[in-house]
C-alpha cells in the first residue's frame, strides 16, 4: 500500500529542460465519428482507442489519439508515442522527438508500485541508450557519465537485467567512470540469473579467463540457446574462441553443465 511517506523517484538529467519547453503538437485530422471518441474524451479512452487503432494498422489515428492523451498527461500514451518516433513507426523517424518525450516521462518520476513503473523504466533505458551514442544533428551529445548513471538507476532501483548488463559493460570498458571488473561481475551475475543471454555470455567469458574453464564455457554455450539474432554473432565468437583453447575434459564438462542450465535455468 502506498502512503504519504513514499516520494516519487525523480531523475536529474542534463538537458531535460529541452523536454519541458516543447509541447506535443496536435494533429489536424479528426477521429472517426462512429468511434465515439474525440479529442475531448478522457486520456484513458483516447489511449484505448489509440491502442486498438494501432493493432488494426491504423497508425495515423493511433498517433492522433496518443498525442491528445499525452497532452492530458497519460504516461502510457507518451511512451507509445515516443516508441513510434524512435522506430519511425507510423510517423517519420525522429530520435530527438522520442528523446524529448522519454525525458518528460523520466522527469515526471514514478511512485513505488505504480502502474506507470514499466513506462518509467523503459524511458530510463531509452535515454541511457541515447546518451551513450548521442543523436546526430540535435543538442543531445554523447555523455557516457550520464548514460552510466541512468543504467545504474534502472539496475539498482528496479533490478532491470538489461540495465545491469549495460552497466556492467560500461564498467568493464571504463566508460563514463572507473573500470571495475569486480563490480561488473556483480551486475552480470544478477542479470544472468534472470536469464539475460548477453550477461551469461560475458560473465562466462570472465570466468573462463579467470581459470574456471568448464563453468565459463558452459555459460557461454547456454547463452547461444537464448540469444537474439542480432546478438548471436558476438556471443558465438566468444564461445568458439574459448572452446578452441579448452581441454577436452573442460569441453565435456561444459556441455553437461550447459544442458543443466538449459533445464534448470541460469541460477
Amino acid at each position: 500500500m502506498l502512503t504519504s511517506e513514499f516520494r516519487p523517484f525523480r531523475l536529474t538529467l542534463m538537458g531535460l529542460s529541452i523536454a519541458c519547453c516543447t509541447a506535443i503538437a496536435s494533429p489536424a485530422s479528426a477521429f472517426d465519428i462512429k468511434s465515439g471518441v474525440s479529442k475531448e474524451s478522457g486520456p484513458f479512452d483516447l489511449f484505448k482507442f489509440g491502442f486498438k487503432a494501432y493493432k488494426n494498422g491504423q497508425k495515423e489515428e493511433a498517433v492522433e489519439a496518443y498525442k491528445y492523451a499525452a497532452e492530458k498527461g497519460h504516461t502510457g500514451s507518451r511512451w507509445a508515442l515516443a516508441n513510434m518516433y524512435a522506430d519511425g513507426d507510423g510517423v517519420a523517424q525522429d530520435d530527438f522527438e522520442a528523446f524529448k518525450i522519454y525525458s518528460e516521462i523520466a522527469q515526471q518520476g514514478v511512485e513505488p508500485g505504480s502502474e506507470d513503473t514499466g513506462f518509467f523504466v523503459n524511458a530510463l533505458l531509452s535515454l541511457a541508450n541515447y546518451y551513450k551514442r548521442g543523436i546526430p544533428g540535435s543538442p543531445v551529445k554523447t555523455d557516457l557519465n550520464q548514460a552510466r548513471q541512468l543504467y545504474f538507476q534502472a539496475a539498482s532501483t528496479f533490478g532491470v537485467p538489461e540495465a545491469q548488463f549495460q552497466l556492467a559493460q560500461m564498467m568493464l570498458a571504463g566508460e563514463g567512470g572507473s573500470t571495475s571488473t569486480q563490480q561488473a561481475k556483480k551486475w552480470l551475475n544478477q542479470a544472468r540469473k534472470s536469464g539475460h543471454p548477453g550477461a551469461m555470455a560475458v560473465f562466462g567469458n570472465i570466468l573462463f579467463q579467470e581459470g574456471q574453464a568448464a563453468n565459463g564455457l558452459a555459460l557461454m554455450t547456454a547463452a547461444l540457446d537464448r540469444c537474439k539474432p542480432k546478438d548471436c554473432g558476438w556471443m558465438e565468437s566468444l564461445q568458439e574462441q574459448a572452446f578452441s583453447v579448452a581441454t577436452e575434459s573442460d569441453r565435456r564438462s561444459a556441455v553437461a553443465l550447459s544442458h543443466k542450465i538449459a533445464v534448470n535455468g541460469a541460477d
